[in-house]
């Protein structure tokens, strides 16, 4: 066969798994620049229904793809070169395995005759995610009396991301070999489903009646990530008291300060703990489930159900059924918690026009993606403590990468969600610096993107751990707190995004309120106290939650 034939029969491959994913339902793909990758992105480009977004640096674009996957809830390709190329999107691949999201990640490879042999651009990509990826598919240099096999290989790449192969859904690896020529016409494609039909999420249906009879009893139901919000609202119709981490709706806020008070954490005390998804941020919560001793149930039917410290005693499919008698609680019970609830809300809003802090910060944050219907991303460390620990309950989609929880790619994230829906984002200065290079291609002009940055000049979370206390100052900040001295408004501004400076809080919610408005990315830098500072207000604020109360 010749090289020009053997060209056009790998466009042709390309052309066919790119058509297999289009009747699937891909809608979404992030391309960065490369040669080895050529066959493959002329092909998802030149596709009409799939949106194409190019970004220059593989790791911001791998977070990119991810918060386009968390908003739309569909997968998403990203499709980078070879070479180390490749290897710039292991955080992204490691953050979607544990956070459970749709990525279909490809690289390009050279065919098996160049590699081994100190080819240009070459290493070894066999297996390079390992056992964060749900599958890992190498289909070799494309041949075209292996063309019946082409669009079932792209069928199971897609159905094993999106969950719907007996497997969680999650990140997918396809390596595939191109061979040069890279650039060839496509010739006519296998045939494919007749009915054009798109794949869709088989239905979590409730589990059905168990042996667990709770009828009348006080019920602490503890969500986290994977809970939808309308199963949240459903939850609360069975007399449940419902709080949650940082992206969970509707749940009851301000978990965190009302149980490190023992007096208060005794009479919010539950008779049966329910547990669906991920976990909170609170150790404090964490410390009372151990301490209360309760019977805890836990529910599979939304996704991962996260136990680390081993407390549940059931497992049950699917989700709690709202029309269950049997599972309906004690109203009492969840009347006391919102009332303790509501009553912390309200002295927090009344010293809000006073105060200028993390705390008031992360609230204002949280005010405006619920005024303006706007998606909220939140960042590690303190940020997202502050939002789960302080703020009014998120009323708006709710994103932070607490999978693996760490700092990088965070705001590449929030503006792979601003692409789906107008997005507030909070971040560390830290965070932000960490991951610069997401401003580089910035967003198009029908995309809103507030990022707000925490700037306390270092690692904020660090002043609350023993290194704080047990070292000298400059011992600590170097090694942990690492202040930079960068103006983070230039830094913005040198990118050519909106970006100011703030100080005080209505500056804030008129920043944030002008930044929904804008077109693109706006940067707020929020000047805040020291560190040192910030870790005196969580102390004085937790100190007076209980006395707040009345009973």
């Amino acid at each position: 066969m010749s090289v020009s034939s053997a060209s056009a029969t790998q466009a042709t491959f390309c052309a066919t798994i790119v058509d297999e994913w289009v009747r699937s339902g891909l809608t979404d793909v992030v391309i960065c620049p490369g040669s080895r990758s050529t066959p493959l992105a002329l092909a998802l480009s030149s596709r009409q229904e799939v949106t194409c977004f190019v970004r220059v640096d593989e790791r911001s674009a791998a977070f990119f793809a991810l918060g386009r996957a968390l908003a739309t809830a569909r997968p998403v390709v990203i499709l980078v070169t070879s070479g180390t190329a490749a290897t710039e999107l292991h955080a992204a691949v490691a953050e979607a395995d544990l956070a459970r999201v749709s990525l279909i990640v490809v690289t390009a490879d050279r065919p098996p005759e160049l590699r081994d042999v100190g080819a240009a651009q070459t290493i070894t990509q066999v297996q390079l995610f390992s056992s964060m990826v749900r599958a890992f598919v190498e289909p070799g240099v494309a041949r075209d009396e292996a063309r019946g096999s082409w669009r079932p290989m792209a069928s199971r790449v897609w159905r094993v991301a999106s969950g719907l192969d007996d497997v969680p859904r999650g990140p997918v690896h396809l390596n595939v070999a191109f061979i040069e020529p890279l650039v060839a016409t496509p010739g006519e494609l296998p045939p494919g489903r007749d009915d054009g039909a798109t794949w869709t999420y088989a239905p979590v249906v409730p589990s059905p009646r168990s042996a667990i009879d709770i009828a009348g009893k006080r019920v602490l139901c503890v969500v986290g990530a994977g809970v939808s919000a309308a199963m949240i609202i459903e939850l609360w119709s069975l007399d449940w008291a419902v709080i949650g981490d940082a992206t969970s709706q509707h749940t009851l806020p301000y978990v965190d300060p009302l149980l490190r008070d023992d007096e208060v954490a005794e009479r919010l005390r539950p008779d049966v703990v329910v547990r669906l998804g991920g976990v909170p941020a609170s150790k404090v919560l964490a410390q009372r489930l151990r301490e209360w001793d309760a019977h805890v149930v836990g529910f599979t039917g939304a996704g991962f159900l996260a136990d680390p410290d081993g407390l549940v005693r059931d497992r049950l499919p699917g989700l709690p059924d709202g029309r269950a008698t049997h599972l309906r609680g004690d109203a009492a019970f969840v009347q006391g918690w919102a009332q303790c609830s509501r009553q912390v809300g309200e002295h927090l809003a009344a010293m809000d026009a006073g105060s200028w802090s993390e705390v008031s910060v992360a609230r204002a944050c949280v005010d405006a993606a619920a005024a303006s219907e706007a998606a909220l991303v939140v960042g590690s460390s303190m940020p997202v403590r502050d939002v789960e620990w302080w703020s009014p309950s998120r009323v708006t989609p709710t994103f932070a990468n607490r999978g693996a929880n760490g700092i990088d790619g965070v705001l590449s994230t929030a503006l792979g969600v601003a692409t789906h829906q107008a997005a507030v984002a909070l971040v560390g200065d830290i965070t932000f610096l960490h991951d610069v290079s997401a401003l580089v291609d910035g967003v198009d002009e029908d995309t809103r993107a507030v990022v707000v940055v925490a700037d306390n000049h270092g690692g904020g979370i660090f002043n609350f751990l023993p290194q704080a206390t047990a070292l000298e100052t400059e011992h600590f900040e170097k090694l942990f707190a690492t202040p930079r001295p960068h103006d983070l408004v230039a830094v913005a501004a040198a990118f050519g995004h909106h970006a100011q400076r703030v100080s005080e809080l209505n500056e804030l919610r008129d920043a944030l309120r002008a930044g929904l408005e804008r077109p693109g990315i706006s940067v707020i830098v929020a000047a805040l106290p020291p560190r040192e500072a910030n870790v005196v207000t969580h102390s004085e604020l937790n100190a007076a939650v209980a006395g707040w109360l009345t009973w």
